[in-house]
């Protein structure tokens, strides 16, 4: 890709100032990039006539231009190069565009031969968290929750594809027709998902799930409204305590950024594992493992499997294991962690309630252990997770905690889920262009775990205060 500088070819004093020039490129692109968004097209859409002007000037630029010179740049100066080629090449060429055609050309361009074409302009903006392409129809984007359509597109199936190559080709896997599937990771940790035809019949199918920098803190989520004040400090010690903690919602619902808030919260004296299909996980602790499964090679060989990883975890000397997310007969050796000494451990998963974690948990650990039956699975459950947390976007795109739910081993046949915490939905405001309005509210104090391990770990007079101010 064209702009990659060798990392041995800067001088140690130029650090400081190659850095400064791709911020203030990266600023300058995305002021560019924001000028004339409406926040629902976000760009004009091209015109028969800006394509004609886009192809004639990006084939004299190929003419014209040195590409070893460019790869030999920094982005920065190499968009800056381009620059002016353009502006030479619709001087000579007599191409008259106004300055905001020739500011998108120049955009556009150099996202071609810099970087990842029409998906440059949403990967530089930090309010996107999620990115669809569907062949050359609108890519489509996710802000704010809320999924919008764009009129920016790729212009035939071929670039699609290309993009798609170059973005796998980073990290050494590869997408054709013999494995028309994969999956990859941007060098910003963003998730990507790539399916080509034949399995795709409308052209390539592209989606990224940004990673976010900047890491959330749970003062900002009570900003938000995501979670109570009460409700923060009742994470807080919830992860402060070492309680097993299961946390579950749909998908987009914001279970890996719960879960890296609940990290922040961990002792920096412990050993931490953590396993995950695509390293998100931002743990800040200095002693933390991280471990990444990884898919077999164009042969089927060579597959490190999540089950694997956790199953490898129990030999690493670990006080906690993290597991980013239970999708396989892994969730037997994860709770059977959780049972034998690693307290404190914590995954996510997929479900849309406290009690549907226990049917889909028990579905898992029957994928791998068929023969164990669905009640000894149950008291597994029930003797390994003290604390499940659900958490769901809402249809206005805002997420929130809505339940924090106890597990209590009764010693029964039966799991006891008691709720600590719920969210109430205001079920009488209009059915629409309404944000969703409710309050969350504490309905018990804990029984079981919990308030064993806050006596232990000195948070007993603050979980009491904080119930306690919470239930008055």
């Amino acid at each position: 890709m064209f702009g990659k500088k060798p990392a041995d070819s800067k001088k140690p004093n130029q650090g400081a100032e190659q850095g400064a020039k791709r911020t203030d490129a990266k600023l300058e692109r995305q002021a560019s990039y924001r000028a004339g968004f409406d926040g629902a097209s976000f760009e004009p859409e091209m015109n028969e006539g800006f394509r004609e002007i886009k192809h004639r000037a990006f084939t004299r630029l190929i003419d014209v231009i040195d590409a070893a010179m460019v790869l030999r740049m920094d982005i920065a100066d190499g968009r800056a190069h381009i620059a002016r080629l353009l502006n030479e090449i619709l001087i000579s060429e007599r191409i008259q565009v106004s300055a905001a055609e020739e500011s998108r050309l120049l955009n556009e361009i150099a996202d071609d031969m810099l970087g990842f074409g029409p998906l440059e302009r949403f990967l530089t903006r930090d309010d996107i968290s999620d990115i669809m392409v569907n062949g050359t129809e609108p890519i489509y984007v996710e802000v704010g929750g809320l999924v919008k359509r764009t009129e920016t597109r790729f212009s035939d199936n071929a670039q699609l594809l290309n993009v798609c190559q170059r973005i796998v080709s980073l990290v050494g896997r590869r997408v054709d027709e013999a494995s028309p599937i994969c999956d990859a990771r941007l060098q910003d940790g963003s998730r990507v998902n790539v399916i080509i035809p034949p399995i795709s019949l409308n052209g390539p199918a592209l989606t990224i799930r940004r990673f976010q920098a900047e890491r959330l803190t749970i003062n900002q989520l009570v900003t938000i409204g995501t979670i109570s004040a009460a409700g923060a400090e009742l994470v807080r010690i919830i992860a402060r305590t070492r309680c097993n903690v299961l946390i579950v919602g749909g998908t987009g619902s914001g279970k890996t950024t719960l879960l890296n808030i609940m990290t922040g919260f961990i002792d920096h004296n412990e050993r931490i594992v953590t396993c995950e299909d695509t390293a998100e996980l931002q743990l800040q602790q200095p002693h933390v493992v991280r471990l990444e499964t990884r898919p077999p090679n164009i042969e089927g060989k060579g597959e490190i499997t999540m089950r694997e990883l956790v199953r490898n975890c129990l030999r690493m000397r670990p006080d906690r294991i993290i597991v980013g997310e239970v999708r396989g007969p892994e969730a037997f050796d994860l709770l059977q962690a959780m049972n034998t000494g690693h307290d404190g451990s914590l995954g996510t998963l997929h479900a849309n309630s406290p009690t549907e974690a226990i049917t889909r948990m028990t579905s898992l650990v029957t994928m791998g252990y068929g023969s164990l039956q669905n009640d000894v699975i149950e008291r597994m459950f029930a003797s390994s997770i003290d604390i499940i947390i659900q958490i769901d976007r809402l249809r206005d795109g805002s997420r929130r905690i809505t339940q924090i739910t106890e597990v209590v081993d009764a010693g029964g046949s039966e799991i006891q889920l008691r709720d600590i915490m719920v969210f109430d939905i205001d079920i009488d405001q209009a059915a629409e262009g309404l944000r969703v309005k409710g309050e969350h509210r504490m309905l018990n104090p804990p029984e079981g775990q919990l308030r064993m391990r806050a006596a232990y770990y000195g948070e007993r007079e603050q979980l009491e205060r904080v119930i306690g101010k919470a239930l008055d």
